[in-house]
């Protein structure tokens, strides 16, 4: 209990009338923030789920209440497919996001700690990747996996004497660069939590570990990785879900293909509503993506750090 609450109740009635009007009520002042949000979050939520229960589509007008587009968008046998496709996508790349926005954020704090140059313009290179569209990450990344003689990466491979690598062609070999472009964009959000989290740690707690003669691995181990549990669960629940609804990278490099290699879940939705216009089964799809962010939000969250008792 705050002390402006304490103050309140224990202050003469007229006190409590006089702070009543100069605190006024906060639902006018939050009325035009549930408004907007009704509108342009609540309402198409509600429906997509009650497009879930039709057969509508894109280009039909003929609407009807049934079960039958669940039961159908469910058991499509590709649908296995696009979820594990959507598994190995997501773990891999959060996986990496985390470990790699760990890394370049240590980097970061030791060089400003010691003066050293470059520190900003690691930084910056950081997050100049994360402002690039999906979009144009995925057509900046095309031309450097492109397989002809004038693909970036191969060319220099070629240089190195090594043989070129089939990044978009090969089946088994297509999911990682898939993986390596969207980790490329999205490491900066993991870079930029992991920093705010380290320069909240208290210095005394390295202090104290140097002068007990602790490593700097075992500092990372007991100090640094335990301070962080809560930035890395709730960064993790942010980026997953940001990874779980990632199409606009693959569609433009690789369309989801070789076939079906590098179709997620959520290019196939894209798919489903805007090439096959069947809106009914995308909005079945959208809500299985829905649970599937929830269900994986609430996993995460049960590992978070409690609260102490007051």
């Amino acid at each position: 209990m705050t002390n402006l609450s304490i103050a309140a109740e224990t202050a003469p009635t007229g006190s409590r009338l006089a702070a009543r009007k100069f605190y006024p009520s906060p639902a006018p002042w939050l009325m035009p923030l549930i408004l907007v949000l009704g509108v342009f979050y609540l309402y198409p939520l509600i429906d997509v789920f009650r497009f879930a229960f039709t057969n509508i589509s894109i280009v039909g007008n003929d609407e009807e209440y049934t079960l039958r587009t669940i039961a159908n968008t469910l058991s499509k046998p590709e649908l296995l497919q696009i979820l594990w496709v959507t598994l190995v996508f997501t773990g891999s790349s959060v996986i990496a996001q985390q470990v790699l926005g760990l890394f370049i954020a240590q980097v970061v704090v030791r060089s400003e700690k010691r003066g050293l140059f470059g520190s900003t313009i690691v930084r910056t290179t950081a997050l100049v990747a994360w402002v690039v569209p999906g979009i144009a990450g995925g057509i900046i990344w095309k031309m450097l996996f492109n397989e002809a003689p004038f693909g970036g990466l191969n060319s220099l491979l070629r240089m190195l004497g090594a043989s070129p690598v089939q990044w978009l062609s090969d089946p088994n070999m297509v999911m990682w660069s898939v993986v390596i472009s969207n980790v490329w964009r999205g490491t900066a959000f993991s870079m930029v939590v992991m920093y705010a989290a380290i320069k909240a740690i208290d210095p005394e707690l390295y202090e104290a570990a140097e002068m007990d003669g602790a490593n700097p691995w075992q500092r990372m181990i007991y100090i640094t990785l335990p301070q962080l549990r809560a930035a890395i669960l709730v960064n993790m629940i942010l980026i997953t879900i940001q990874t779980l609804n990632t199409f606009d990278a693959i569609i433009s490099l690789t369309g989801g293909g070789p076939g079906r290699a590098t179709e997620v879940l959520s290019l196939y939705t894209f798919n489903v509503v805007f090439r096959n216009y069947d809106l009914a089964a995308g909005a079945v799809l959208s809500i299985l993506m829905l649970v599937i962010s929830l269900s994986l939000a609430l996993i995460y969250a049960r590992f978070l750090p409690k609260g102490e008792p007051q």
